[in-house]
């Protein structure tokens, strides 16, 4: 097969077509210039969400770090007797959704290890109590390993499991987990947790439910340029077939802390390749995602020229990342985050975990209401 060339490419982005693997690859190699796959790149972010860029207030909560898995890449996880290991009390979680309330989130990012001594009900618990105490905090909780745990731990179905959530107050789910899809990786970084089959599997059935999703992919680590292009094409099949995906967000794997802090972390220049290469590849998702937390502001912000309008939010009490060496601030503030998208030449708009606008009371900013849907034009 004739390798494409960044001109035909070009000709099929510029026609609103759909790239192929062959394609990916070429975009992904580096003697294809980053700034020409970027110009490409930003033409399809412009084209499906103009120049708005979108961040929401919203905050984390890992009621536990206690997991049965030992993934390589994992810094955050802990053994049960470890002096490290923590699990939140209800008195603990209620806390933290009142701090959420009382800051303005609209969004709480629920995720955690997998505790092998904690049963089923517990998790759903951490929903029911936060969704009782606080049913206007959207709750975006459990990934799909987390859903796959569950499937073990009750011998339900996904879909029962799901709808249990639902009932408890869960309102979508985060797209973490997802790892690299192809089996040459995965068995290799996360080789007992849900493999491709089944996460792709939990994420279709919570569209059949009316679920939104995001979808992620950790790159920088053992993987090819041939393994992240053929997870972009995956999650796009699922896409095309669901259209349940809101938004896909590259993570950047970050070595410290974990069992593979010999690898050296990804540039700068392949964070904004891989950010735009899922602009490019991902035609039918709305929104791509530059993490702040793992790309660091500067490259989260050139991000909004290399295909990414969000910047994610302000992003309290995050863990995962900064245990595995993250450097970024522990916290954004809204005129912050406003800034860093006005100086990248765009326009902030704030949203809640469903894409719609937030208007905020000028006069007491924690009070806000939900305004127009926001739609992408995908």
């Amino acid at each position: 097969m004739t390798t494409p060339s960044l001109s035909s490419i070009r000709e099929r982005v510029l026609a609103g077509e759909r790239l192929s693997l062959e394609d990916g690859l070429v975009l992904y190699d580096p003697a294809t210039s980053l700034q020409e796959v970027g110009v490409l790149a930003n033409i399809v972010r412009e084209r499906v969400n103009g120049n708005k860029a979108y961040y929401n207030i919203n905050t984390h909560l890992n009621p536990t770090n206690v997991c049965v898995y030992r993934c390589t890449f994992c810094a955050f996880r802990a053994d049960l007797r470890s002096e490290k290991g923590y699990v939140m009390s209800d008195e603990q979680i209620l806390a933290r959704g009142q701090e959420a309330v009382d800051n303005g989130c609209t969004e709480m990012h629920i995720v955690g290890g997998l505790h092998h001594v904690k049963d089923y009900d517990w998790y759903v618990n951490v929903l029911r109590i936060l969704h009782n105490a606080y049913p206007d905090l959207h709750l975006k909780g459990w990934t799909g390993v987390e859903i796959n745990w569950f499937e073990f731990l009750t011998k339900k179905s996904v879909r029962q499991i799901l709808q249990e959530l639902m009932e408890a107050g869960l309102g979508s789910m985060p797209g973490g987990g997802a790892e690299i899809f192809h089996p040459e990786v995965r068995s290799k970084i996360c080789e007992h947790k849900a493999d491709a089959h089944n996460w792709l599997d939990i994420h279709r059935t919570a569209h059949e439910l009316g679920l939104k999703t995001n979808c992620t992919m950790l790159y920088g680590h053992i993987e090819s340029a041939y393994h992240r292009v053929d997870h972009l094409i995956r999650l796009r099949e699922l896409q095309d077939e669901t259209g349940g995906f809101q938004t896909f967000i590259p993570l950047a794997f970050h070595p410290e802390n974990t069992g593979l802090s010999h690898i050296k972390k990804s540039s700068a220049i392949m964070d904004l390749r891989t950010m735009a290469v899922s602009r490019l590849m991902l035609d039918n998702i709305p929104h791509i995602k530059a993490y702040w937390i793992m790309l660091g502001i500067g490259t989260a912000q050139t991000a909004l020229a290399y295909g990414a309008d969000d910047l994610d939010g302000t992003v309290r009490h995050e863990l995962i990342y900064h245990d595995a060496g993250a450097t970024t601030p522990e916290l954004l503030t809204v005129p912050q985050i406003q800034r860093l998208i006005v100086e990248a030449g765009r326009e902030p708009v704030e949203r809640d975990t469903l894409y719609r606008r937030i208007e905020r009371d000028a006069a007491n900013p924690a009070a806000w209401t939900v305004g127009e849907q926001i739609l992408a034009a995908v």
